[in-house]
């Protein structure tokens, strides 16, 4: 069974940054389609960004130019470096992992099989 194990959030000023870090294992997970979501109180998770095997990127609109995502391949780590993050960025933010070398163009959580138990991010302003 894949295993995806997220780490790195935290409590933090507006301004501030984060990185995440999402530790695969399993059925070879770290070379298909990888992604970052999140999910704040009362509202449906999200897609943030997602990463291809050999580093194709895409990110939603509200992160993009502040949040980085990377993979260690060799390492099967998943990464989201999080800059000038805002209040509006607070949630829990979910690893996941399709089998498929391409990402989908859409970002449903049901077209993703395999989550992590998530990792808080809380931004105060």
């Amino acid at each position: 069974q894949v295993q995806l194990v997220e780490s790195g959030g935290d409590s933090v000023q507006s301004g501030g940054s984060l990185r995440l870090s999402c530790r695969t294992s399993g059925y070879n997970p770290v070379g298909y389609c990888l992604a970052w979501f999140r999910q704040a109180p009362g509202k449906e998770r999200e897609g943030v960004a997602s990463i291809e095997k050999l580093g194709d990127t895409r990110y939603v609109d509200s992160v993009q130019g502040r949040f980085t995502i990377s993979r260690d391949n060799s390492k099967d780590i998943l990464y989201l470096q999080m800059d000038d993050l805002k209040p509006e960025d607070t949630a829990m933010y979910y690893c996941a992992h399709r089998s498929s070398f391409r990402c989908p163009l859409i970002w449903a959580a049901s077209y993703f099989s395999d989550w992590g138990q998530g990792t808080q991010v809380t931004v105060s302003s």
